[in-house]
Protein backbone atom coordinates (compact mmCIF):
# COMPACT_ATOMS: atom_id res chain seq x y z
CA UNK A 1 0.00 0.00 0.00
CA UNK A 2 1.11 3.32 -0.77
CA UNK A 3 1.55 6.07 1.43
CA UNK A 4 -0.87 8.38 2.70
CA UNK A 5 -1.45 11.94 2.27
CA UNK A 6 -3.98 14.08 3.05
CA UNK A 7 -4.74 17.18 1.14
CA UNK A 8 -6.74 19.99 2.82
CA UNK A 9 -8.47 22.95 0.58
CA UNK A 10 -8.51 25.91 2.91
CA UNK A 11 -10.20 28.05 0.05
CA UNK A 12 -13.81 28.33 -0.70
CA UNK A 13 -13.72 28.89 -4.49
CA UNK A 14 -13.82 25.57 -6.53
CA UNK A 15 -11.94 25.14 -9.59
CA UNK A 16 -9.95 28.37 -8.82
CA UNK A 17 -6.01 28.92 -7.85
CA UNK A 18 -5.65 27.27 -4.58
CA UNK A 19 -8.19 24.54 -5.84
CA UNK A 20 -6.22 23.65 -8.91
CA UNK A 21 -2.77 23.59 -7.14
CA UNK A 22 -3.87 21.12 -4.76
CA UNK A 23 -5.18 19.06 -7.04
CA UNK A 24 -2.06 19.48 -9.11
CA UNK A 25 -0.07 18.65 -5.88
CA UNK A 26 -2.47 15.67 -5.03
CA UNK A 27 -2.04 14.21 -8.41
CA UNK A 28 1.95 14.84 -8.10
CA UNK A 29 1.55 12.61 -4.93
CA UNK A 30 -0.64 10.15 -6.94
CA UNK A 31 1.60 9.60 -9.12
CA UNK A 32 4.63 8.65 -7.09
CA UNK A 33 1.83 5.94 -5.56
CA UNK A 34 0.53 7.80 -2.87
CA UNK A 35 -2.63 7.12 -1.66
CA UNK A 36 -5.22 10.79 -1.13
CA UNK A 37 -7.61 11.74 1.15
CA UNK A 38 -9.20 15.49 0.64
CA UNK A 39 -10.85 17.79 2.92
CA UNK A 40 -12.53 20.96 1.40
CA UNK A 41 -13.03 23.24 4.62
CA UNK A 42 -15.87 25.18 3.50
CA UNK A 43 -18.02 21.97 3.11
CA UNK A 44 -17.65 20.37 6.31
CA UNK A 45 -19.72 20.74 8.50
CA UNK A 46 -19.92 23.11 11.40
CA UNK A 47 -16.46 23.95 13.41
CA UNK A 48 -14.07 26.11 15.01
CA UNK A 49 -10.96 26.96 16.09
CA UNK A 50 -9.41 26.19 19.52
CA UNK A 51 -12.03 26.60 22.33
CA UNK A 52 -9.49 26.39 25.17
CA UNK A 53 -10.67 23.21 26.77
CA UNK A 54 -7.21 21.65 27.53
CA UNK A 55 -8.18 18.40 27.12
CA UNK A 56 -5.33 17.80 24.95
CA UNK A 57 -3.52 18.67 28.06
CA UNK A 58 -4.40 15.53 29.81
CA UNK A 59 -1.51 12.21 29.58
CA UNK A 60 -4.13 10.05 28.28
CA UNK A 61 -5.33 12.81 25.31
CA UNK A 62 -1.77 13.64 24.41
CA UNK A 63 -1.48 15.19 21.25
CA UNK A 64 -5.43 14.82 20.29
CA UNK A 65 -8.10 17.36 20.47
CA UNK A 66 -10.70 16.73 22.31
CA UNK A 67 -13.38 19.34 20.69
CA UNK A 68 -15.60 16.99 18.69
CA UNK A 69 -17.17 18.98 15.56
CA UNK A 70 -16.43 19.55 11.76
CA UNK A 71 -12.62 19.26 11.92
CA UNK A 72 -12.68 16.22 14.08
CA UNK A 73 -12.12 13.88 11.06
CA UNK A 74 -9.33 16.30 9.31
CA UNK A 75 -7.43 16.20 12.47
CA UNK A 76 -8.05 12.18 13.10
CA UNK A 77 -6.97 11.63 9.55
CA UNK A 78 -3.84 13.60 9.68
CA UNK A 79 -2.65 12.06 12.74
CA UNK A 80 -2.43 8.95 10.50
CA UNK A 81 -1.68 10.10 7.69
CA UNK A 82 1.96 10.09 6.19
CA UNK A 83 2.10 13.16 4.57
CA UNK A 84 -0.18 17.31 4.38
CA UNK A 85 -0.69 18.82 2.31
CA UNK A 86 -2.23 22.03 3.12
CA UNK A 87 -3.69 25.39 0.91
CA UNK A 88 -5.04 28.49 1.43
CA UNK A 89 -5.65 32.30 -0.39
CA UNK A 90 -4.25 34.77 1.42
CA UNK A 91 -7.37 37.57 2.58
CA UNK A 92 -6.56 40.89 4.08
CA UNK A 93 -3.06 39.87 5.14
CA UNK A 94 -3.58 36.42 6.67
CA UNK A 95 -4.46 32.84 5.31
CA UNK A 96 -8.46 32.21 5.77
CA UNK A 97 -10.43 32.01 8.93
CA UNK A 98 -10.86 27.92 7.57
CA UNK A 99 -7.15 27.25 7.93
CA UNK A 100 -6.65 29.39 11.06
CA UNK A 101 -8.94 26.77 12.64
CA UNK A 102 -7.94 23.87 11.36
CA UNK A 103 -3.84 25.52 12.60
CA UNK A 104 -5.01 26.43 15.59
CA UNK A 105 -6.45 22.81 16.18
CA UNK A 106 -3.79 20.82 14.46
CA UNK A 107 -0.31 22.75 16.43
CA UNK A 108 -2.17 23.38 20.18
CA UNK A 109 -2.82 19.50 20.25
CA UNK A 110 0.67 19.21 20.45
CA UNK A 111 1.91 22.00 22.76
CA UNK A 112 2.99 20.87 25.96
CA UNK A 113 4.38 23.76 27.83
CA UNK A 114 7.61 21.81 28.66
CA UNK A 115 11.11 23.64 28.09
CA UNK A 116 12.38 20.27 27.67
CA UNK A 117 10.05 18.33 25.43
CA UNK A 118 8.26 21.39 23.80
CA UNK A 119 6.12 19.05 21.55
CA UNK A 120 4.61 15.87 21.55
CA UNK A 121 3.78 14.61 18.07
CA UNK A 122 5.83 11.22 17.96
CA UNK A 123 4.93 10.99 14.13
CA UNK A 124 5.86 14.02 12.42
CA UNK A 125 4.93 13.88 8.78
CA UNK A 126 6.14 16.17 6.05
CA UNK A 127 4.10 19.39 5.28
CA UNK A 128 3.03 21.14 1.93
CA UNK A 129 1.94 24.88 1.98
CA UNK A 130 0.58 26.43 -0.55
CA UNK A 131 -0.30 29.68 -0.73
CA UNK A 132 -1.57 32.28 -3.01
CA UNK A 133 -2.72 35.77 -3.45
CA UNK A 134 -3.47 38.68 -5.59
CA UNK A 135 -0.22 40.38 -4.55
CA UNK A 136 2.85 39.71 -5.70
CA UNK A 137 4.61 36.46 -4.26
CA UNK A 138 7.31 38.42 -1.67
CA UNK A 139 4.55 40.14 -0.37
CA UNK A 140 3.62 37.63 2.82
CA UNK A 141 7.49 35.98 3.03
CA UNK A 142 6.98 36.95 6.95
CA UNK A 143 3.92 35.44 7.40
CA UNK A 144 4.99 32.35 5.73
CA UNK A 145 7.89 31.74 7.14
CA UNK A 146 6.38 31.59 10.58
CA UNK A 147 3.67 29.36 9.54
CA UNK A 148 6.91 27.29 8.04
CA UNK A 149 8.25 27.25 11.38
CA UNK A 150 6.06 26.25 13.15
CA UNK A 151 4.29 23.60 11.54
CA UNK A 152 7.89 22.12 11.47
CA UNK A 153 7.97 22.08 14.98
CA UNK A 154 4.85 20.78 15.58
CA UNK A 155 3.93 18.68 12.52
CA UNK A 156 6.70 17.58 10.73
CA UNK A 157 8.69 19.26 7.81
CA UNK A 158 7.43 21.91 6.14
CA UNK A 159 8.04 24.15 2.98
CA UNK A 160 5.87 26.85 1.45
CA UNK A 161 5.40 27.47 -2.17
CA UNK A 162 3.48 31.11 -3.21
CA UNK A 163 1.27 31.88 -6.16
CA UNK A 164 1.31 35.64 -6.30
CA UNK A 165 -0.40 38.37 -8.27
CA UNK A 166 -3.33 35.54 -9.17
CA UNK A 167 -6.22 36.06 -11.34
CA UNK A 168 -9.73 36.18 -9.60
CA UNK A 169 -12.14 36.78 -12.42
CA UNK A 170 -12.33 35.69 -15.33
CA UNK A 171 -13.14 38.70 -16.84
CA UNK A 172 -13.05 42.23 -14.44
CA UNK A 173 -14.78 43.59 -17.46
CA UNK A 174 -17.93 42.44 -15.98
CA UNK A 175 -18.14 43.94 -12.96
CA UNK A 176 -19.26 47.06 -11.98
CA UNK A 177 -15.96 48.11 -10.11
CA UNK A 178 -12.90 50.23 -11.32
CA UNK A 179 -9.84 48.11 -11.07
CA UNK A 180 -7.08 50.79 -11.21
CA UNK A 181 -4.56 49.13 -8.32
CA UNK A 182 -3.53 46.77 -10.90
CA UNK A 183 -3.79 45.37 -14.67
CA UNK A 184 -6.48 43.19 -14.89
CA UNK A 185 -5.19 42.58 -18.88
CA UNK A 186 -1.76 41.38 -17.09
CA UNK A 187 -3.00 39.22 -14.52
CA UNK A 188 -4.98 37.22 -17.45
CA UNK A 189 -1.53 36.65 -19.36
CA UNK A 190 -0.02 35.98 -16.53
CA UNK A 191 -2.69 33.76 -15.29
CA UNK A 192 -2.04 32.25 -19.39
CA UNK A 193 1.83 32.07 -18.96
CA UNK A 194 3.11 31.55 -15.99
CA UNK A 195 -0.04 29.61 -13.78
CA UNK A 196 0.70 27.06 -15.95
CA UNK A 197 4.22 26.43 -14.83
CA UNK A 198 2.99 26.95 -11.25
CA UNK A 199 0.74 23.89 -11.80
CA UNK A 200 3.70 21.72 -12.89
CA UNK A 201 5.56 22.82 -10.20
CA UNK A 202 2.26 21.96 -7.32
CA UNK A 203 2.60 18.75 -9.17
CA UNK A 204 6.27 18.07 -9.05
CA UNK A 205 6.47 18.79 -5.21
CA UNK A 206 3.22 16.62 -4.60
CA UNK A 207 5.49 14.09 -6.14
CA UNK A 208 8.29 15.00 -3.81
CA UNK A 209 6.55 14.41 -0.68
CA UNK A 210 5.00 11.05 -1.30
CA UNK A 211 8.50 9.76 -2.50
CA UNK A 212 10.21 11.49 1.04
CA UNK A 213 7.12 10.53 2.90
Amino acid sequence: MGKKIIVVNAGPRKGWNTDTLLTEAAKGAASAGAELERFDLFRLEKYTGCISCFGCKREQNKGRCMCRDGLTPVLDAIRQADGLILGSPVYLGELTASFRALYERLVFQNLTYNAETPCCNRRPVPVLLIATSNAPDTAYLDLLQNYRQTLSRFVGPAEVFVSGDTLQLRDYSKTDWKWSLFDPEAKQRRHETVFPQECKKAFELGAAMAKRA
